[in-house]
């Protein structure tokens, strides 16, 4: 692998606004975990467990949206700027299809809860989070509509100013909703599920407006001479979008899945495992920005037929991720003390979640290099083996063993979150090599010749 500087310096250009994007948005489940957390451990188990029931699901259906920026930059790259607004609006009428289905699955979120062995206090509390936070899901599949049409034309930066908008929102609305302030009921970590509904809302009506005011954009071409659901269409972009939304599933549910099991453990242990998380989460947005300026950057030299370019991308992104992977390890244990002391002050659950960042350490380079390979599958359409290589990595490798470890004495004594995380451990290094593996063989055929 050589490194290019050049290409470098395009990837980190492209990648810094969907970095400070998604640190932001990632920042707002931060802000909801730091202010449930003050409440109570109750309040924080209930949000930990209501989020890790909503969040698979949705970013699991908008994952299939993602399809819409690998074709959008396909078609800027070969300078077809007519095939854009296609994309556009045949993945509104997806949307219309997905939302639905969205709205439809948390009607049943109840059943689920009741089954969970925990308090009834976290579970009403849990309920009331997704009854609250379903009616920001029409604001949210706008808002990612045109994210993804803009990514794909390799403009990133219109996802950050409006992602500023939605944590300016979250803030003050968590804390009215949360507290009980200007006349509004207290709702606890309840108050978090109104709180993100009213930001989905305001971040899907600010791009809205600003795709029309943006030249670069073009709101009005997009959104002008309204074509007809075409099936055909709609399959191409369902059939390229499910794989990548299955892995975004399989690894979403890896990590929010984790304090359905241990919710007999306690509130401690559920909430020590969401603090790490948290935490975590926070730091995986860089490797995971590298990972879409990737897709979007090989999507481009893809429409362009620049496979010279492409080879150097590839070995530039891999040099870049690893360079990541060492950083977020080198943050994540020098400063665990601290970043848990935001979360809580209870010493029981500070002193579980900076254990379980220390484990979080060791997966850093697999991650960064998973999740990179998984951004060039996607840039050159080629995302049906992201989806099985992330199943069998994830859950039945990485989860499995997590279970066993984190549950059972079948080889070591119950290890509880622990166990899990060294499961995770596994699991995203068995992705890193087969995702690589994978990678290496589709671009050695023709045309890559690489």
């Amino acid at each position: 692998m050589k490194f290019c500087s050049w290409e470098a310096s395009r990837l980190l250009r492209l990648a810094a606004p969907v970095f400070f994007a998604q640190v932001t948005l990632v920042m707002m489940s931060v802000v909801d975990t730091i202010m449930a957390g003050q409440v109570s451990a109750v309040d924080l188990a209930a949000l930990s467990i209501a989020t890790g029931l909503w969040n698979p699901v949705v970013f699991a259906l908008l994952g299939i949206l993602t399809a819409i920026t690998s074709l959008v930059a396909h078609s800027f790259g070969a300078k077809q700027d007519h095939e854009i607004r296609g994309h556009f609006q045949q993945g509104c009428y997806l949307a219309i299809i997905l939302l639905l289905g969205g709205l439809a699955l948390a009607q049943f979120a109840d059943i689920v809860i009741d089954y969970l062995d925990t308090t009834a206090q976290v579970k009403a509390l849990a309920l009331d989070y997704i009854d609250y936070v379903q009616f920001g899901l029409p604001g949210f599949i706008i808002y990612t509509l045109l994210r993804n049409v803009a990514e794909g034309k390799a403009y990133t930066t219109p996802a950050l100013y409006i992602s500023v908008i939605g944590l300016l929102v979250n803030i003050p609305a968590n804390y009215i909703f949360i507290y009980g302030k200007f006349g509004m009921p207290p709702l606890g970590g309840a108050g978090c599920g109104v709180a993100t509904a009213l930001v989905m809302t305001a971040m899907g009506l600010s791009l809205l407006i600003y795709s029309f005011l943006s030249k670069r954009l073009n709101g009005q071409t997009l959104f002008s001479a309204f074509s007809r659901p075409q099936i055909k269409a709609i399959w191409v972009q369902t059939k390229l979008g499910v794989p990548i939304s299955l892995a975004i599933f399989f690894e979403v549910t890896l990590f929010a899945c984790i304090p359905l099991f241990i919710a007999t453990l306690g509130p401690i242990a559920v909430a020590g495992h969401q603090v790490a998380a948290s935490v975590t989460t926070l730091l995986f947005m860089l490797p995971y920005s590298l990972s879409m300026a990737v897709a979007i950057r090989f999507g481009n030299l893809y429409g362009q037929q620049d496979f010279v370019a492409l080879k150097r991308c590839l070995g530039t992104s891999f040099l870049l991720a690893i360079a990541i992977a060492v950083f977020v390890a080198a943050i994540t244990y020098a400063f665990r003390y601290q970043i848990s002391s935001l979360y809580s002050d209870n010493p029981e659950v500070i002193a579980l979640a900076t254990s379980i960042m220390v484990l979080a350490c060791f997966y850093q380079l697999p991650d960064a290099l998973q999740v990179v390979s998984s951004g060039m599958l996607r840039g050159i359409k080629y995302t049906n083996p992201i989806s099985y290589i992330t199943f069998v990595s994830y859950w039945l490798i990485g989860f499995a063993l997590g279970y066993v470890l984190g549950r059972t004495d079948l080889i070591v004594e119950p290890m509880g979150p622990q166990g899990f995380w060294l499961g995770i451990i596994v699991g995203l290094s068995c992705a890193a090599v087969m995702l690589i593996f994978t990678l290496r063989r589709r671009l050695a055929q023709a045309p890559f010749n690489f």
